[in-house]
């Protein structure tokens, strides 16, 4: 019989950089949550240890997410479409790689079409609480990453944060800065809203700790129903944030 007192939350995008970090960090709170995984193929599942409790499930096909998303108590959504890097590029002859998304892996099927079914299917499955990891820059229709491939990611993005918040599940909305691939937990964390930061010199977080921000906001009311922009202060400046109600309770945007 399950434990009532842990949570199962599922991590979609499993597979992907900040998605593995969630995994693992769920994993090893084994006492607190019961972990899942969303992988697109068995080559990502494997990658991230192969566990039974990673399923396959492509998010643009509704019907073979839903055995993930059945009996979860709260859903981490970090999956994203990912421009690919046109070959020939030659970074010593100066100018600017240009991009292209593959055949159906568009911002529109997977950022769109691709979240708005993990949102369907959670609402239908009755999950309490939906914590969806977006980008920064998504006030700005002519920001760079719009251009990239097409593609106009942000735009999408912002589409299905948008379906998030107008249905009903609470959510936690983290519009993230610049990835970095760092050790989390040694930085002050700073929330913003509307890309406020982005006029800053803070526009940059860790990996790590937006997979920790994700976790802690299912464990906080003052997360719910909000929307956030995440970066952190350079490491060596300020103190690292552990008090992460705290956090949450300056956030005040719904959107």
């Amino acid at each position: 019989m399950a434990d009532a007192s842990r949570k199962t939350v599922l991590v979609t995008g499993a597979g992907g950089r900040t998605g593995q970090i969630v995994y693992r960090k769920l994993k090893e709170r084994s006492d607190q949550y019961a972990a899942r995984g969303l992988a697109r193929t068995e080559e990502s599942k494997q990658k991230i240890g192969g566990a039974d409790d990673v399923f396959v499930g492509d998010i643009r096909d509704a019907g073979s997410i839903v055995p993930a998303i059945e009996g979860i108590d709260a859903l981490i959504i970090l999956t994203s479409a990912v421009p690919q890097m046109k070959p020939g590029f030659d970074p010593t002859k100066g100018g600017r790689p240009e991009f292209y998304f593959e055949d159906g892996a568009y911002p529109e099927q997977v950022d769109w079409i691709g979240q708005k079914n993990q949102i369907d299917a959670a609402k239908a499955a009755g999950v309490k609480q939906i914590v969806l990891v977006g980008s920064m820059g998504g006030t700005n229709l002519n920001h760079p990453l719009n251009s990239l491939g097409n593609g106009n990611i942000l735009v999408w993005k912002r589409k299905a944060e948008q379906y998030l918040a107008d249905s009903g599940i609470p959510y936690t909305i983290i519009r993230a800065g610049g990835l970095q691939d760092k050790d989390g937990g040694v930085r002050e964390l700073i929330v913003g809203k509307d890309d406020e930061l982005l006029q800053t010199e803070t526009r940059t977080i860790a990996r790590a700790d937006v997979a920790e921000v994700c976790i802690q906001a299912l464990n906080f009311e003052e997360a719910q129903f909000k929307a956030l922009d995440l970066a952190s202060k350079p490491e060596g400046t300020g103190t690292p944030t552990t008090d992460f109600k705290a956090l949450f309770s300056q956030i005040t945007t719904r959107f």
